[in-house]
């Protein structure tokens, strides 16, 4: 079955966008949800995980997540994370064992549950979901880095993984095609934008299509055969960056950009390009970005601009570009300075309602909240997951450095704007302690 879906990359990819338009409907989400945690387990267990299908459907329910939370597929809404652990945990335990075993990131994962004891919460509040909704997405990412610490995976493997995780996307963006009301209808303003991401969160959204524009990029660069079709291939990814910018939610737009930057630097390294041939597709790619930006500036009434600028709708500049981010970062280190133990896990919301503070929304910055909550554990836990992945990365030839650097930025600038709400940031962190093997003529080459 893995080998037909890869035989038929564009037959797929038109499946799925069938599917995005399926979700509109009630008899869909349900059964799809159902379809993504049974279909992979039985896989798993019938192949034994020997051609890595732990990692490409948890690489698949993590492009699926944000989608199958939009059409109400999941019976519980964390479900997303679960089959990533569960994906994983299988793979782990089946087939030939070829993970390091990494000490640091199982001390990751205890020292992680240990913010419990001090949790506390309002009477009316539920213990459970506040652990879960914290927690869920940092163990996603011990189970995963579990997985993937120094595993070698060759690089087909790994763009097998990629286009697993993109699958879903389609869907998604598909979905937001039927969702979104006519486009002359829609008042723009500078706040992101729940009318073009059919309801759901902006800021998850954009950084679902942001993954998108991002494997897509890699594809194209790489000459990997997606669609077969060059011209579908850079009309998908125009469709995406069209899609992404219209919700208005910078956060996974900017982190699209500043890792294809680094991401191109490495490649064109290791490619050994030459200033003539840099300078081609800079000139492409420059008419790409004013093209489909002025498209879409038009198509808001010049919203885009002042959204991106930082100004408000009448055009004058903001005081706070970053919506209250700032500040609620500068609460969480004051916090951090006042309780250097931490606080509890899930704690920050209401010690800021106790305290009268002007924000009192859950955190949207993992940094923020490692330090605050866990403390100098939680300070000691963001070194490791900071410093690990640079190991491996100075270690690695520049095609490695391309893809390491770019799973990375990816991850630290997610956790930094949208926290861990979904399990991506935490298996796309993973992804960058992998050992990425290029297999020539039989044989293995990691240098």
């Amino acid at each position: 079955m893995i080998q037909k879906i890869l035989n038929n990359k564009l037959l797929f990819i038109f499946i799925h966008i069938l599917f995005g338009y399926l979700g509109t409907f009630s008899f869909f989400p349900k059964a799809f949800g159902l379809v993504c945690l049974i279909v992979p387990i039985i896989l798993i267990i019938s192949t034994n995980n020997r051609n890595e299908e732990s990692f490409l459907f948890a690489a698949y329910i993590v492009g699926a997540e944000i989608f199958v939370r939009m059409i109400g597929g999941f019976f519980l809404y964390e479900t997303g994370k679960y089959g990533v652990v569960l994906f994983l945990a299988l793979g782990i335990f089946m087939g030939p064992f070829k993970q390091k075993f990494s000490i640091h990131y199982l001390f990751y994962i205890l020292l992680l549950l240990l913010g419990i004891v001090f949790t506390q919460v309002p009477e009316g509040e539920s213990l459970r979901t506040n652990i879960v909704f914290n927690l869920s997405g940092p163990i996603v990412l011990g189970f995963s880095a579990l997985y993937f610490y120094l595993r070698p995976i060759s690089k087909q493997k790994l763009m097998d993984g990629l286009f697993f995780m993109l699958l879903p996307l389609f869907s998604m963006v598909t979905f937001l095609f039927f969702r979104t009301p006519d486009l002359k209808e829609i008042v723009f303003g500078t706040a992101a934008m729940f009318e073009t991401t059919g309801g759901f969160g902006p800021n998850q959204v954009a950084t679902a299509v942001g993954l998108g524009m991002v494997i897509l990029t890699i594809f194209i660069f790489s000459k990997e055969k997606l669609t077969g079709y060059l011209y579908l291939d850079a009309f998908f990814l125009i469709y995406f960056t069209y899609r992404g910018l219209l919700t208005f939610s910078r956060g996974g737009i900017f982190t699209a950009v500043i890792a294809l930057i680094f991401f191109s630097f490495f490649f064109i390294l290791y490619k050994k390009m030459s200033m003539q041939v840099i300078f081609k597709y800079l000139l492409i790619l420059v008419f790409f970005i004013v093209g489909i930006w002025v498209y879409t500036s038009n198509i808001t009434g010049g919203m885009l601009d002042n959204r991106y600028t930082g100004k408000n709708a009448a055009g004058k500049q903001k005081e706070d570009i970053t919506t209250g981010r700032g500040d609620l970062l500068f609460f969480q280190f004051t916090s951090f300075f006042e309780h250097p133990l931490g606080i509890g896990v899930g704690n920050g919301k209401y010690e800021r309602m106790k305290s009268n503070q002007r924000i009192t929304a859950a955190s949207h910055n993992e940094v923020g909240r490692l330090v605050e909550e866990h403390g100098l554990i939680g300070f000691v836990l963001l070194l490791l997951l900071l410093i690990m992945p640079l190991i491996n990365f100075f270690k690695s030839n520049n095609l490695q450095k391309a893809f390491i650097i770019t799973f990375y930025l990816m991850w630290f600038l997610t956790i930094n704007h949208s926290a861990m709400r979904v399990a991506l940031p935490g298996f796309i962190y993973a992804l960058s302690l992998i050992r990425i093997t290029h297999i020539e003529n039989g044989l293995i080459d990691d240098k």
